[in-house]
């Protein structure tokens, strides 16, 4: 478990930093870390709220095992009508422009869909659904499909219309990653600004061995959002970003010097809450001349205290500006 970087934008459900928990089993593949994630998020649940369901934005969330399981052509497929499953690229791209959605030649097959599901499906989920079987142009990193041609070992795990978490059945082929990553750069080669360069040293690591292997990434800050109901991720980080503090305006030191407050009483009317010469206009003498006193006596300050009639000089003259 550790924090992650992405140089991202931010809304309710992102954050440039953010913590995630990565998993990896020897010997297990997806069928299993689907059984694992559902029973372990039911078990959170629990333990959090004391029985398997929360309320958030007003929806009752169950995450009661089992979890629906819909691949991802399905689900295009069940909330737009159209069929992706045998369509060549320039195809997709003709129904997303249709669609008016914004797409360019850069994006490929793998880029297609997945704008295809996030615009059309992505938010619809609110229930825990597991959306599977993902092209393999979208999953480079991801083990082919046992029994289906051209898709992958790889859910998304979706839950009140965002993903919280992504699985796979590791890739541990090395000539089959090598080919992926030539793929990928064909995409970048197009214009793809997030496809994948070749990385060597992992390669290398495949050709020396690696088992059979089950991966999952969970957001932690998301997770803690749906199991404590909270809307927006700033509510459940130690530190989030916050909005630049509003820059109060004040009377420059010289615009103070021109009704005859001295320099170093400036920082000191500040500090009482007087950061323009017009807040003084309405104070009396004395009183005014006491809450310095009272800054003098709070922090120490071995300065020479104004006179009444001095301090009515100043607030005469602030009343003319």
């Amino acid at each position: 478990m550790g924090k992650n970087f992405r140089n991202e934008g931010m809304d309710k459900t992102h954050n440039p930093e953010f913590t995630c928990m990565e998993l990896y089993v020897s010997y297990k593949d997806l069928l299993w870390g689907m059984d694992f994630t559902e029973k372990m998020l039911e078990e959170i649940c629990t333990a959090v709220n004391g029985k398997p369901e929360v309320e958030i934005d007003g929806n009752i969330i169950s995450f009661k095992a089992p979890f629906r399981r819909l691949p991802i052509l399905d689900a295009i497929k069940e909330k737009t009508g159209f069929d992706c499953d045998g369509k060549t690229e320039d195809e997709i791209r003709a129904f997303c422009l249709s669609k008016g959605m914004d797409v360019d030649e850069t994006m490929g097959k793998g880029k297609l869909i997945d704008e295809l599901f996030g615009e059309f499906c992505e938010g619809t989920f609110i229930q825990p659904t597991f959306i599977t079987d993902y092209p393999v142009e979208m999953s480079p990193l991801t083990k082919m499909h046992r029994s289906k041609p051209g898709l992958t070992e790889r859910f998304e795990l979706m839950v009140n219309g965002k993903e919280l978490a992504n699985a796979y059945s590791e890739l541990n082929d090395p000539i089959d990653q090598e080919e992926r990553f030539i793929e990928q750069m064909k995409l970048a080669d197009k214009g793809d600004d997030e496809a994948m360069i070749i990385d060597h040293d992992f390669l290398r690591a495949l050709q020396y061995g690696m088992p059979p292997t089950f991966g999952i990434g969970i957001g932690i800050d998301r997770l803690v959002m749906l199991m404590t109901g909270k809307f927006a991720i700033g509510e459940v980080m130690l530190f989030p970003q916050m909005k630049p503090e509003k820059k109060i305006p004040q009377s420059s030191v010289a615009e103070w010097a021109e009704i005859g407050v001295p320099e170093d009483i400036v920082p000191v009317l500040r500090k009482a809450g007087f950061n323009l010469i017009t807040n003084i206009k309405d104070e009396k003498p004395q009183g005014l001349q006491q809450k310095i006193g009272e800054i003098f006596k709070k922090y120490k300050l071995d300065l020479q205290k104004p006179s009444v009639d001095e301090v009515q000089q100043w607030i005469e003259r602030a009343a003319k500006l």
